[in-house]
């Protein structure tokens, strides 16, 4: 599957040529509720075609909706599926994602590729990943407070102290010596030099500081996501002294997840931690729009908020996550227009906001509609007054 984080910070799903494509599906785990999925995906993929052919040929048509079709067909995608389903096409692009959370059925065709669900999984703050270590292997899991689940370590990411230190493994240093003279009888006795449980604990400490680096690099620096340590006891204190991850928070998990009965006992003693950072985060925004607002550097008007983004004065937007507003936007002016979501042409207002937002460097964050500080579906701080 393809990596949602990297493709978003890369800018991928801001470079497609229109007619851009774009299939939302919540989708099942288990058999049987899982069956029904292709055949939902196949309905969405024919209202695709449908709103395709309202402005193209039918010869246009089809190389956007092959990868598609293929995708239907393929029962080893179906039986591994996630919460949710995200795909995005477009000419050169083809873009398939599992998601951890439902998303509702949406079939999209306009001049740029809709995101906002996306963005709600990407902006959550109740994201996080799970580095599990031993003295000899790693794990990786992703998840948020509904679902967790392992995740393939990325290129460049030891899996395990072999890979990671290769030559520089220590090997026990042992010789043999026989007691009792030649033909005594007596059996060689082994005797190991050079404190080998010293070594063995360096060993770790050079595994724990190559993995650090590397998750740092691979997978906490393009997510943002803050990173929770699950390992034995001994290994909390070796792994956080190595540690130079800033994403990596101060509690750990104190069980290897080989220990545990299942990745869902995993998940719930991860949001254990995870729950007060994520309703901090929610609190510290919304006591930000609310002292913003104080200073007149803060709006909830569409039509105003609209203007400002593409003026580029927008430094944070929050977005209700249960939230669409069909219509157009005028990426120079500002202006917009109201308008059917069906029609090829028109997306989701808050969405595009939320790309153009991201494109000038503001930070975005879709916000659950019980934290929202506004009724209209959008709040902006202003970097700056008028």
């Amino acid at each position: 599957m393809n990596s949602l984080d990297k493709d978003f910070t890369a800018g991928l799903m801001e470079n497609c040529t229109p007619p851009c494509l774009s299939l939302y599906q919540p989708t099942h785990r288990n058999h049987p509720n899982n069956q029904q999925d292709p055949i939902r995906f196949k309905n969405l993929v024919k209202a695709l075609e449908e709103s395709l052919l309202q402005q193209f040929p039918s010869d246009e048509i089809q190389p956007l909706l092959e990868p598609f079709l293929a995708l239907a067909d393929d029962r080893n995608f179906w039986n591994c599926t996630h919460d949710g389903l995200a795909v995005l096409g477009a000419k050169g692009i083809f873009r398939v994602y599992k998601l951890q959370r439902p998303v509702a059925e949406l079939a999209v065709v306009a001049d740029s590729f809709h995101t906002k669900p996306l963005v709600r999984i990407l902006q959550s703050a109740d994201r996080y990943q799970i580095l599990a270590v031993n003295r000899h292997k790693i794990k990786l899991f992703e998840g948020n407070r509904d679902a967790l689940d392992e995740i393939e370590p990325a290129l460049g990411v030891p899996r395990t102290i072999t890979e990671a230190l290769g030559e520089e493994l220590t090997e026990p240093h042992q010789t043999v010596a026989s007691y009792g003279g030649v033909g005594g009888g007596h059996s060689p006795m082994h005797h190991t030099h050079g404190g080998k449980e010293s070594e063995v604990d360096s060993d770790s400490e050079r595994f724990f500081r190559a993995v650090d680096r590397a998750v740092l690099e691979h997978h906490s620096q393009p997510s943002g996501l803050p990173l929770i340590l699950a390992a034995l006891p001994e290994h909390h204190h070796i792994f956080h002294d190595v540690s130079h991850n800033s994403f990596l928070i101060p509690e750990s998990i104190d069980i290897h997840p080989d220990s545990l009965s299942s990745t869902d006992e995993l998940r719930q003693r991860a949001w254990q931690l995870i729950e007060p950072h994520y309703l901090t985060r929610l609190t510290a925004l919304v006591e930000d729009f609310g002292n913003a607002r104080s200073k007149g550097l803060s709006d909830d008007d569409l039509t105003q908020v609209a203007k400002s983004v593409v003026e580029g004065r927008v430094a944070t937007l929050l977005i209700e996550a249960s939230r669409e507003i069909p219509g157009r936007i005028n990426a120079t002016t500002g202006e917009i227009a109201f308008d059917d979501l069906a029609h090829p042409q028109v997306n989701d207002l808050l969405d595009d906001l939320g790309e153009l937002v991201l494109k000038m460097g503001g930070q975005v964050v879709v916000v659950p509609s019980e934290r929202m500080p506004t009724e209209t579906g959008i709040a902006v701080i202003y970097r700056y007054s008028d």
